[in-house]
């Protein structure tokens, strides 16, 4: 099943899009509305492509079919999860939510059905670039600096007392997000729907484990914090001057 694609034009930051679609008529009209948009595209139409693209250069962002002639999509984004933490946007004419949670528990940013308007897909494009850390001015970097600990979103780079921190995008986004809301309790709930962007119900599991993961990683414990301080029953808030 092939989805329509309105074309629209929009306005917006530009970003660098590898584009993963087998269907050459939407192809086209989701490079030529991408670039009217002012978004350099890069059109592939399978997925042992995409991959080569991918690892050879960084692009600030994927869409990725799921049906595609080489590989399942879903197993497409396991090995672009292998290799890299570009944000990926599934475009799908699946309609089965478990699939979907699943695939952004998989590692995907956010998903689409189709059919779907350029316009709306130019509209999760920008949430997820935002959620990513791209600004207006990409040469102005967004840098987070609570004391020890210092976020540079633009590059998606963190470090605690000049050191490197080795993490995960998840990881990352979770700090990143933690630290633009320094000096307040942040909920299981509000982490889930703007860091994970999917529901509540049942994902405040993974929220505690990514939590402990990322202690793990600042050196510390929910028993003897330093940055992260678990207030109970209600959140966590990451500490202004640890």
């Amino acid at each position: 099943m092939r989805g329509r694609v309105a074309v629209a034009v929009w306005s917006g930051a530009m970003a660098t899009v590898l584009l993963v679609e087998d269907d050459a008529t939407v192809r086209a009209a989701l490079t030529r509305a991408l670039s009217n948009a002012g978004h350099a595209v890069r059109p592939v139409g399978a997925a042992l492509e995409a991959l080569r693209q991918l690892s050879a250069d960084r692009p600030d962002l994927v869409i990725l079919d799921l049906g595609l002639p080489d590989l399942d999509g879903a197993d497409a984004l396991r090995m672009m999860r292998g290799i890299s933490d570009v944000p990926v946007i599934v475009a799908t004419a699946r309609n089965d939510e478990a699939a979907m949670i699943r695939l952004l528990n998989a590692g995907a940013d956010d998903y689409v059905m189709k059919p779907f308007s350029a316009a709306h897909l130019q509209a999760r494009v920008a949430a997820v670039l935002r959620r990513g850390g791209m600004r207006e001015d990409r040469r102005a970097p967004s840098v987070t600096d609570t004391g020890s600990l210092k976020i540079d979103q633009s590059r998606r780079r963190a470090e605690l007392d000049g050191r490197p921190l080795d993490l995960t995008r998840r990881e990352f986004d979770l700090l990143a997000y933690l630290a633009e809301h320094a000096g307040r309790v942040v909920t299981r709930r509000e982490l889930v729907e703007q860091v994970w962007r999917q529901p509540y119900l049942g994902a405040e599991a993974t929220v505690d484990v990514h939590l402990s993961w990322l202690r793990r990683k600042l050196g510390e414990t929910a028993a003897a914090p330093r940055l992260l301080r678990t207030v109970r029953g209600v959140g966590v808030m990451l500490l202004d001057e640890p």
